[in-house]
């Protein structure tokens, strides 16, 4: 990278500095577990932290589950009871409950489907909740009380410690790493447009030295771009081959939300809209929580062509992000999401991406950008260092074209989350213009790149 990247990431150095002193180690102490009494029927053991003694008490206690809830969320029983959950899923997605510490629960039930498991001797104050990825975190939990006693959670040992991710400004990326190829092809002919898109999770690197449980769609974040004119007709099939599940919503689509059902592992399901107006528009997953689904990596953009639209040297699309650090290897930090505490945030999914790979474009000849805000939470204010916008769309119009009375010039495009736009600009001399979001907090920690004209 050239001297104007080091001076970039140096800058970054501080902000990312005082960002990672917030990280405190987390010390656990271990210690020993003793077998728990369970019923014959249920499988594996269930740790403790002493034996229980049975008071000759059975309660058994109907629990609902739902779309990020748990009905009761807590239950009370006096120490040495044998409870017994009938555990029922009403919700519109597949649900479980999972006893901390042990292997004792209800397995994954599907919508409707309903178990009843022999929790056992219960002697300290302990917690279920449903395993799919971020319910916890969104409340699916249900707290069994013992009056008097502590949790249980507060003496086990967690065994290793699981520290989120922290971005190093010093870092850099491997050998033979690329980024995602910025260079918008044009859209396909005719007026079908079939794409089939893939729910899977993929371990992939979003920062030099960081990686992430990424749930995508085809394996690539952002998702692919999917390009037509107004008037066509989309036809998208979602493939789910994941372990929870997924589902689309296409805000260049008009249609009522019963269109965006979610589907299970296992499972596809074909989803049609046609393309009325011109823009740059985002899709996402919609399934619960939709935060954590979009934050993980779960969104793309369609882009549908203005009736008249010039041409131009060279397209590029740069769909902006958050990315919130879970432990390496693992899926985001669901408690950074709602915090809104980005560990990043990003152009086309990798932190300073373009600033290790710079974009290659003519100078002297009109180029046109297209921006996303795929967020899910923070705006952007997108930027070139060294050149003005002599175009800019926003959201379905055009807020500035050439040969406007004025001769104005725009310096930067806003967006909200979910919003997009594009603009156009000329190069003037050949050299290295800095693209970034102008929200200089932003730019420190990962929303940094470069065009290279020549």
């Amino acid at each position: 990278m050239g001297t104007g990247g080091r001076t970039v990431r140096s800058g970054r150095l501080l902000a990312v500095l005082s960002l990672a002193v917030a990280f405190v180690a987390l010390i656990l102490a271990a210690v020993a577990f003793t077998t728990r009494p369970t019923s014959p029927t249920v499988a594996g053991t269930l740790a403790t932290a002493a034996p229980v003694l049975p008071n000759g008490q059975v309660r058994t206690f109907s629990v609902q589950l739902g779309d990020l809830w748990v009905r009761p969320s807590s239950i009370s029983v006096a120490s040495g009871t044998r409870a017994v959950l009938r555990v029922e899923n009403r919700g519109g997605e597949s649900h479980d409950l999972q006893l901390e510490g042990g292997k004792v629960g209800t397995g994954m039930l599907d919508p409707g489907q309903s178990r009843t498991v022999d929790i056992g001797l219960v002697g300290q104050t302990e917690q279920l909740w449903c395993t799919v990825p971020g319910h916890k975190a969104a409340g699916m939990i249900l707290t069994i009380t013992v009056p008097g006693s502590t949790p249980l959670g507060t003496s086990r040992a967690a065994g290793t410690a699981t520290h989120d991710a922290v971005l190093d400004p010093a870092a850099t990326p491997p050998s033979g790493w690329h980024p995602l190829d910025p260079v918008l092809q044009p859209a396909p002919s005719g007026t079908v447009h079939r794409i089939t898109l893939v729910a899977e999770d993929r371990e992939l690197p979003v920062a030099p030295g960081v990686t992430q449980d990424m749930w995508t769609f085809n394996g690539q974040v952002p998702a692919p771009i999917l390009r037509g004119q107004v008037g066509d007709l989309f036809e998208v099939t979602l493939v789910n081959r994941s372990t929870m599940g997924h589902s689309l919503d296409f805000h260049a689509a008009s249609q009522p939300t019963e269109a965006m059902a979610t589907v299970a592992p296992g499972h596809s399901m074909t989803e049609e809209f046609v393309a009325s107006h011109a823009g740059i528009f985002l899709y996402h997953c919609g399934t619960p929580p939709i935060l954590e689904h979009l934050a993980n990596g779960m969104y793309g953009a369609v882009i549908v062509d203005p009736p008249i639209l010039p041409p131009v040297s060279e397209e590029l699309v740069m769909v902006q992000s958050e990315l919130y650090f879970g432990p390496p290897g693992r899926s985001g930090d669901y408690s950074a999401m709602l915090a809104g505490r980005a560990s990043a945030v990003v152009f086309n999914g990798y932190a300073d991406g373009y600033a290790f790979s710079p974009i290659h474009v003519p100078a002297g000849k009109p180029i046109r950008i297209w921006v996303l805000d795929a967020g899910p939470s923070d705006d952007t204010s997108f930027h070139v260092i060294g050149a003005q916008f002599g175009t800019v769309f926003k959201e379905g119009a055009y807020l500035l074209q050439p040969g406007s009375p004025t001769e104005g010039a725009s310096q930067a495009l806003d967006l909200m989350p979910g919003q997009g736009g594009f603009v156009e600009l000329t190069l003037p001399t050949p050299g290295r213009y800095a693209i970034l979001d102008h929200h200089l907090d932003h730019a420190a920690i990962g929303a940094v790149g470069y065009l290279v004209a020549g």
